[in-house]
């Protein structure tokens, strides 16, 4: 598999990859596991985003830390996931939770996996059946294989960037919360001072629900970096979640090689020392 992004055709001719169903409601963590029970994909398993996708939260880490990457492999390795493994991972929402188990298995070296474009809709569109069997899997033997790349930067980083200026810190959130008006779910409203806003949802084609063609994104995102390499770029959203949905985008459209801030605002947003810019008032 070379694609990043694969169709339901693509993905019901290959029984042999590894499928993962990353449905989540943020508002209501236990749906996604429902909706998994009622059905999924043939073969898929369910990944919890809060459990599997992400470490234990103290407080000043984000909503969404990123687990340990060994704890992450060895999770990956119980569910049938081995080195030479295909994963395609789905969801019902534009592959936003999709895209942080991609992101995920980038962080830890492993290449071979995809998105399902479309998520579930496509499936069923397409007129593919849906399963409630739980299906098990032996053991796999995917270990962490440091990427290239450090694909990640944290607080400090992004804190000495606000002097230095190597990066451009992009940020996934809707306008509303980037400005810092109706914030829901953070107790501090605003973003980081610098950062520019490329809300997640943009990436998608309103009409059919799958990813915009690779010279549309491209053309977009070209204007929003105007001429920082991608290299340059770093994502960030609420919890590290809906950021790893444009990092996607960006390779979809030849741009690889940004970073993800995984702690993101919930992170950021913890120590009050750091400054923010809001709707009401900035602190320098």
């Amino acid at each position: 598999m070379s694609d990043l992004l694969l169709s339901a055709a693509q993905v019901a001719a290959n029984p042999d990859w590894r499928i993962f169903d990353c449905r989540h409601d943020l508002m209501n963590p236990p749906a996604g596991r429902a909706a998994y029970l009622l059905g999924h994909l043939p073969g898929a398993v369910h990944l919890h985003l809060d459990h599997d996708l992400s470490a234990a939260m103290t407080g000043f880490n984000g909503r969404h830390p990123l687990p340990d990457a060994e704890v992450f492999a060895a999770r990956m390795a119980e569910l049938g996931v081995s080195t030479n493994t295909t994963v395609v991972a789905y969801d019902s929402q534009g592959g936003v939770y999709a895209s942080r188990l991609w992101w995920m298995l980038r962080w830890i070296g492993h290449e071979n996996v995809g998105l399902l474009d479309g998520g579930l809709g496509a499936w069923t569109a397409a007129g593919y059946p849906l399963e409630a069997k739980i299906p098990v899997f032996q053991s796999g033997d995917l270990h962490v294989r440091a990427p290239a790349n450090n694909p990640v930067v944290d607080a400090n980083d992004v804190l000495a960037n606000l002097r230095l200026a190597n990066f451009m810190l992009v940020d996934a959130r809707n306008a509303d919360r980037f400005a810092g008006r109706n914030e829901t779910i953070d107790p501090v409203a605003g973003h980081i001072p610098g950062a520019k806003n490329r809300f997640f949802q943009n990436n998608l084609d309103p009409t059919s629900g799958c990813f915009k063609s690779p010279e549309h994104l491209r053309a977009e995102f070209s204007a929003l970096m105007e001429n920082i390499d991608a290299q340059h770029v770093v994502h960030q959203c609420g919890s590290g979640v809906t950021a790893c949905h444009n990092l996607f985008a960006m390779e979809i459209a030849g741009l690889a090689g940004s970073r993800l801030y995984p702690g993101s605002w919930s992170e950021w947003c913890s120590d009050p020392s750091r400054p923010f810019v809001s709707a009401d008032t900035s602190i320098p």
